[in-house]
């Protein structure tokens, strides 16, 4: 029977995923508990390893070398144990309801088609559930000061979408999501070229190259306690420029955009951090 591997991934926030690891380390469906701490600069790793419970592994990185690498590093150390396996994996600050909920997922994720899955996400008192695989177009009208998120509303799906058990949509949030390891194997696995913000999205477009479908799982509902560990290590001007670094790597590498459409990425980047450094000038210092 194909083992089920929850893979956590940690920054300096031993706290948090000890929280996590304690939610599940009963669940009888999960058969190990990988945390990969991304080479916390505090001392998480050496309090994570400390921890004595039978399902977990704590393993570290050589280095920080972003999201998508912590993710491949825990896969990769997962298979060498499993030649093949199902993963969760999850950032630090989520909560789960009960082990049935991840029987319900494992079961879902069985289906032959089904690449990525996850779940309804409960977040900033509101519902995340996927959205549409963005155009240059609408990401450039997203990057608009002060207007921007209205156009980045029309990215979602309507609720009235989500009906029945499953739903397939293009892209789903990668703060708890689960997947196989022949799919990462099939799209070589994540890709590392991004720190932090739009594997989602690069994922995304390289499922579109395979037989394999994203869902979501509408009847189970996780908590995602929203950027716990990011806000803790870095400040929101730093976030926003990690974030568009990445939106014009997804952009130039994976979605097509032409060279006038990275000028107004570009552009249209600049306008908005002009706009946060006005704003944190009002308020008189920098939002933590």
């Amino acid at each position: 029977m194909r083992k089920l591997v929850f893979v956590i991934v940690n920054y300096n926030d031993y706290k948090t995923t000890k929280r996590l690891i304690d939610n599940i380390k009963d669940y009888k469906v999960i058969d190990d508990i990988y945390v990969v701490d991304n080479h916390s600069s505090d001392d998480s790793y050496d309090k994570l390893k400390k921890l004595k419970i039978d399902k977990l592994t704590v393993v570290r990185t050589f280095h920080n070398n972003g999201f998508a690498y912590a993710l491949n590093y825990g896969a990769k150390e997962v298979m060498k144990k499993y030649k093949k396996a199902d993963f969760i994996f999850s950032n630090s600050d989520i909560i789960i309801n009960s082990n049935e909920n991840l029987e319900e997922l494992k079961k879902l994720l069985d289906k032959k088609d089904i690449g990525l899955l996850g779940p309804v996400v409960f977040e900033h008192g509101r519902l995340n559930r996927g959205w549409c695989f963005p155009t240059p177009k609408s990401e450039i009208l997203s990057n608009l000061p002060f207007i921007g998120r209205k156009f980045k509303k029309k990215s979602y799906y309507p609720d009235n979408y989500y009906k029945g058990e499953l739903t397939y949509v293009d892209v789903l949030s990668f703060c708890f999501f689960l997947t196989k390891s022949e799919v990462l194997e099939k799209v070589n696995f994540f890709d590392e070229n991004t720190f932090l913000y739009y594997e989602e999205n690069i994922m995304a477009s390289k499922l579109r190259n395979t037989n394999y479908k994203t869902a979501i799982a509408n009847n189970i509902t996780i908590i995602h306690d929203h950027s716990v560990s990011v806000d803790k290590s870095i400040n929101y001007i730093n976030k926003f420029k990690i974030l568009k670094r990445s939106q014009l790597y997804f952009e130039s590498v994976y979605n097509n955009a032409s060279k006038v459409e990275m000028f107004l990425l570009k552009f249209t980047i600049k306008l908005t951090l002009i706009t946060l450094y006005v704003r944190i000038f009002i308020k008189g210092g920098f939002k933590k």
